[in-house]
């Protein structure tokens, strides 16, 4: 996948420019932080997190650019234990719920932080199945239930991308209630 495909995985839960504070949680060297960047805007904060301190320190070199985008807050932590974090606009997980083997604490952890109606953008293999490198992918139809059993609602699939390792990709979007 490219930074073309990283964007339009998402941009169907973010209106291009709209800002707000968003956190890209399993940010690692920041693909998706970077696509995430490209759709809110130079008026939008972006909370990166990730256990990896040289992953981080690999996004905020990648992150310097002369086109004016969104603020860069990196968080050197384990996103499964609770953050300093609220009344989020949106998370995007983009490849990281697949490391949570127990992903309704987390879940609860991530609802918490968004304010009401805010976005979780999930991008997973579409997969039940997994393997030593994706050890526990949820297909969409997993994630559309999970999400409800989590308390988000409105759960929709926004777009699927083709994949040599587990068949494809989707993206979801699911709202805080």
């Amino acid at each position: 996948m490219n930074h073309a495909d990283h964007v339009a995985l998402l941009r169907g839960g973010i209106t291009q420019g709209e800002g707000g504070t968003w956190a890209d949680l399993g940010a690692g060297t920041g693909a998706f932080t970077l696509a995430l960047a490209d759709l809110i805007g130079p008026h939008g904060i972006i909370n990166a997190v990730d256990r990896d301190r040289a992953a981080l320190a690999e996004l905020r070199s990648g992150f310097v650019s002369s086109v004016p985008q969104a603020e860069l807050r990196v968080q050197n932590a384990d996103f499964t234990r609770r953050l300093d974090l609220a009344d989020l606009d949106g998370v995007v997980m983009a490849n990281s719920l697949h490391f949570v083997d127990e992903k309704r604490p987390v879940l609860a952890l991530v609802r918490g932080y968004l304010k009401h109606g805010g976005r979780l953008l999930v991008v997973e293999y579409d997969s039940d199945r997994g393997n030593d490198w994706v050890p526990h992918p949820l297909s969409f139809e997993t994630w559309r239930d999970l999400a409800s059993e989590a308390g988000f609602v409105e759960t929709r699939k926004l777009a699927t991308v083709p994949s040599r390792f587990l068949r494809r990709i989707y993206s979801a979007l699911s709202l805080a209630p």
